[in-house]
Parts: C-alpha cells; sequence; structure tokens
C-alpha cells in the first residue's frame, strides 16, 4: 500500500502492557502507511491522548493497574476523545459479558488473540479512513464557512454600498425636489418685482384725464395681462404648497350666496370679455358652510374662468348653489366646445391640457382643474366634471360638507368695498427696485399724499427718523439693512409705536408673514398692490391715527 503524504498522515494509538505484542501491531499495521504510536498502560495512553489527535485506538483490555475498560470509560468520558473508535484486543477467555461491557465503554469492534494480522489491518483501515473522510469533510466545512463568512461580508459590504448610493439618491432627490420649491417660490418673487411698478402704472393710468383712445386700449391690456400673470404665479405657489403639505386654511362661516357673489366678482373680467350670459342660481335659505374664503372663491373663479375660455362669444355659463342632505352643491355648466369620454378622466390631473389634443390651444399651463381638486379636498369635499359630448357644453359640480353653524348676518355686511379715498398722508416708500419706488411713489402723490422715498434701509432709518410720516411702506430685501431689520429698530425709537408699518414683498407664504409680524409690521402684502388694496392700508392707518388720537385726548 502507498504511504499517503506525511502531513495527511493520521496518528493510531497502540495500548498494550507487553512489548512483544505492540511490535506485532506495529507490524501489522506498518503497511498503513500511518503514524503509530505505542502506549504500555493506561496513565500512558491518556498522556498520548492529551497531546495529539488519533484517528483509532487499538486497547487490550487486560492490563494490570488501569485495565482497558477502566481506560476506556476515562478515554469516553473527556469530551475531545468520546468520539475516537476503540478496538479492544481480548483474550478468548474473555466471556461474552466482558465484550458486552466493552460495547457499552464505547468499543466499535473486537480483535481476539492471536491476531489474524488481515483481520486487523482490514478493521484498522477501516476505521482510518473514515477519520480521513471526516477530517477531509470537516476541512471543507471549514473553508465554507469562511467562504460563507467572506460571502456574507462581501454581501454586506455590497448592500451599504447599494444602500448607501440609494440614500444619496434619495438626499439628491429631496435636494432637486427643495431646489424646485425654492426655484418655484424665487421665481414668484422675482415675477412679482416687475409686476409691483407694472400695476402701479395702471393705477396712475386710471387716475389721470387719459382720453386717447389708445391709452385706454394700452391701459386695459396691461391691466388684463398683469391680472393673468398675477394668477399664474399664485397658481405656481398653491401646486407647490400644497404638493409639500403646507398649504393652511384660514376657515370661517359662510353663506352660499357670499361665496357664489365673491366668485362671480372675481370672474366678471373674463365672462364680460366674451360677452357671456351668466345666469345664478342660489337658495333663499342662509345654509354655511366652514371654508377658506379666499380658496373657495378661488376654485368656483377656476371654474368659471374655464367656462368662459373654452366657449364661443356670447355663450351662457349656469352658476348654481344648492344644498343637498348634508352637503352644499356648487356647479358651473356652460354651452361651451364639451369633453370627450376619453378626457374625463384625466381632467383633474396636474399638467394636463385635454384640449389640446383636439386641436385647441388653451392658454395657461395645466394646473387650475388640479389646483380645484386639491383645495376641495382640503376642504373635505368632491369634484367631479360630466359632458354629453364634444361641442355639447360641461358641467363642473363641487360638494362641500355644510355647516351646522349660522353665518353671522354681520358676516353679509362685510361684503362691501372701501369707502372712499383716504384724507391725505405722510407717507414714505423704500425699495431698492428704482422703478417699483418711483411708480409707487407716484401713484401715492396722484392720489393726494405727501410721499418721500428711499432706496436702502439705512436711508429709510434716517428718512423716518427725520420726518416722522404717517405710514412707512417698506420693502423686505433692501440693502445695507432689510425690512425686518428696520421695522425691528423702529419699534424700538419711543416714537416708534405710532408709526403705521406695512411691509411689501415678493414673498408672500405664512412663515414671512409671520416674520413680518415678529418684526413689527402692522400689515404685510405681497407684490403688486393694486389700488384698491393701498386704499385700503391708508384708510386703515388713517383709522388708527384718529383712535390714537382721540384716545390721547380722552
Amino acid at each position: 500500500m502507498n504511504a499517503p503524504p506525511f502531513n495527511e498522515r493520521v496518528n493510531i494509538l497502540l495500548v498494550d502492557d507487553q512489548p512483544s505484542r505492540l511490535l506485532s501491531y506495529e507490524s501489522v499495521l506498518a503497511d498503513l502507511g500511518q503514524n503509530l504510536i505505542s502506549a504500555r498502560s493506561g496513565e500512558e495512553a491518556l498522556q498520548r491522548l492529551l497531546e495529539d489527535d488519533f484517528a483509532v485506538i487499538l486497547l487490550d483490555v487486560s492490563m494490570p493497574g488501569m485495565d482497558g475498560f477502566e481506560t476506556a470509560a476515562m478515554i469516553h468520558d473527556h469530551p475531545r476523545f468520546e468520539s475516537i473508535p476503540i478496538i479492544f484486543v481480548t483474550g478468548v477467555h474473555d466471556s461474552e459479558f466482558d465484550a458486552l461491557k466493552g460495547y457499552r465503554l464505547g468499543a466499535v469492534d473486537y480483535v481476539s488473540i492471536p491476531i489474524v494480522p488481515e483481520i486487523l489491518r482490514s478493521k484498522v483501515s477501516v476505521l482510518v479512513e473514515l477519520y480521513m473522510q471526516r477530517r477531509e469533510l470537516q476541512r471543507l466545512n471549514k473553508s465554507l464557512a469562511e467562504a460563507n463568512t467572506t460571502l456574507q461580508a462581501e454581501k454586506a459590504q455590497e448592500l451599504e454600498r447599494v444602500n448607501r448610493n440609494l440614500e444619496q439618491a434619495n438626499a439628491a432627490l429631496r435636494d432637486a425636489d427643495r431646489h424646485k420649491d425654492e426655484f418655484i417660490a424665487i421665481l414668484a418673487h422675482e415675477l412679482r418685482n416687475p409686476l409691483a411698478p407694472i400695476r402701479a402704472a395702471v393705477d396712475v393710468m386710471s387716475l389721470m384725464p387719459l382720453d386717447h383712445p389708445q391709452l385706454r386700449w394700452a391701459r386695459e391690456v396691461i391691466d388684463r395681462q398683469t391680472t393673468h400673470l398675477s394668477r399664474l404665479v399664485d397658481d405656481l405657489l398653491d401646486v407647490s404648497r400644497i404638493s409639500r403639505g403646507t398649504i393652511k386654511l384660514n376657515k370661517e362661516l359662510l353663506t352660499l350666496r357670499t361665496i357664489l357673489d365673491r366668485s362671480v366678482e372675481a370672474a366678471q373680467p373674463i365672462i364680460s370679455a366674451h360677452h357671456h350670459e351668466l345666469q345664478i342660481e342660489c337658495p333663499a335659505e342662509l345654509a354655511t358652510v366652514e371654508g377658506d374664503p379666499t380658496r373657495l372663491v378661488q376654485i368656483l373663479s377656476n371654474l368659471l374662468n374655464n367656462a368662459a375660455k373654452y366657449m364661443q362669444a356670447s355663450g351662457t355659463i349656469l352658476l348654481r348653489a344648492s344644498v343637498d342632505n348634508e352637503h352644499a352643491v356648487f356647479s358651473v355648466k356652460d354651452s361651451g366646445i364639451g369633453l370627450t369620454s376619453e378626457a374625463l378622466p384625466k381632467l383633474f390631473n396636474l399638467f394636463s391640457r385635454v384640449h389640446e389634443d383636439e386641436g385647441h390651444l388653451p392658454s395657461g399651463l395645466g394646473i387650475g382643474l388640479a389646483l380645484v381638486r386639491q383645495l376641495v379636498e382640503l376642504h373635505g369635499g368632491t369634484v367631479n366634471a360630466t359632458s354629453p359630448g364634444p361641442n355639447r357644453g360641461s358641467e363642473f359640480t363641487v360638494r362641500l360638507p355644510l355647516s351646522s353653524s349660522v353665518a353671522p348676518v354681520v358676516a353679509l355686511d362685510e361684503i362691501a368695498s372701501a369707502t372712499g379715498r383716504a384724507q391725505p398722508l405722510r407717507v414714505l416708500v423704500a425699495d431698492d427696485n428704482a422703478d417699483a419706488l418711483e411708480s409707487l411713489a407716484l401713484l401715492l402723490e396722484v392720489c393726494g399724499h405727501e410721499v418721500r422715498k428711499a432706496s436702502d434701509g439705512q436711508e429709510t432709518l434716517q428718512a423716518v427718523t427725520a420726518w416722522r410720516p404717517d405710514v412707512a411702506l417698506l420693502d423686505i430685501g433692501m440693502p445695507i439693512l432689510d425690512g425686518y431689520e428696520v421695522a425691528r429698530r423702529i419699534r424700538g425709537e419711543p416714537w416708534g409705536t405710532q408709526l403705521f408699518l406695512v411691509a411689501v414683498s415678493g414673498w408672500g407664504q405664512s412663515e414671512d408673514r409671520q416674520r413680518a409680524t415678529d418684526a413689527g409690521f402692522d400689515l404685510h402684502f405681497r407684490k403688486p398692490i393694486g389700488l384698491p388694496i393701498l386704499e385700503g392700508i391708508l384708510e386703515k392707518a388713517q383709522r388708527l391715527n384718529a383712535e390714537t388720537v382721540v384716545k390721547s385726548d380722552t
């Protein structure tokens, strides 16, 4: 038999108290090519086991001192040695009882004296082969475990890398989304800056005796386009706020008639421009809904504007309000170009321009109806559209929960507009945009007010300190000192509490208004400020000044 390589040899322990028998065992087993290690007593055998690993033990039963049975018992009591197979060597006089005892102690086989070399060699060879297979299996298992550990580590590293890449991608998406919202807000702000002087210029033109037809036409065009541009900016900002969940509703009790009247007032210019007939139906009872008046008017005026746009001139629009169980129902029905069955499902999707597919080229960004749906849902309501088909008109229906409360009578009287122009006041206008500054100052002067101007925060503070105006209209984004800082410093002066401060800015979100309030402003308005709003501001300032004078006299 070919001997295995030295580093692959296994140990075989031969235990017998007689040297001659140990020699005979070695002679018989030498052909196996393994390491044969001898021990002449049980104690020596245990010592050998502590020093090395063994594939099989050939153990004489009859030894002086610690016999084979005691040695086997001690071997198998040790957890390191308990799996080593033992072949007992017995004399012919040993009984079957001794054999059973040996098997109970862990013996796997017996050989009798005199030994038959081929039988002993065969039995030991099988056990050696089993040991070598077991050792190879352990080696393979260890390699597999190491490979699995390495693989798991690599997979963990790969998973960590993928997660890190995903997190970076998510962060990039969040950053892109934030930049998008910032872009929309900045775009709105930048658009409002040129809108402010245009709006003021239109109001100046409306106050001056401009009888030339072309000048009147120009004023109407500018008026119409600035109103349209302002609406687009507002819609963009509203879509951004709703997508981020930051829009807030300032709810109050409103009658159905109040909502209709305000919506008609907002949409009347475009309806009149197209020479449409508007019919209104409203119940007599004082049914109310609880909602944000600005947003509810925005919902219905958007629907009225759409009806006016998508209809030939001199069409008919029916605006109806009714009560259905616990809901207020508003509907806008027109005799316009209608809708296809394919267009209806995507009608309220953001940026949907369904009439574009039908050969019509509508103005706008395709966000009006999406905004209507989102605002209606914020009020806990629903909106849907129906149409018999192309060129057969459309009907939009809004359902809102009715309120169980009754609107106070005073709320119906608050619809009235400003009672008249304010008496002349001393007004300081501050803005680093020269056009905005000059146009607003000119508008105030045409209205009969005494006006002074400033173009940065430091100049504003000096002018206020020296001149003590009744009203100060301050742009927020001024150089040197911004509007917030100017307001704080004014309020810090003993005389500063009497000055009526108005923030005028392209920023108009709730946090911007709160910052203005915290800085000491009485009011906050987004650019552009139209003449009616400006007159209302000055009237309020005059009223507060009058109340202050009365209190000081008493």
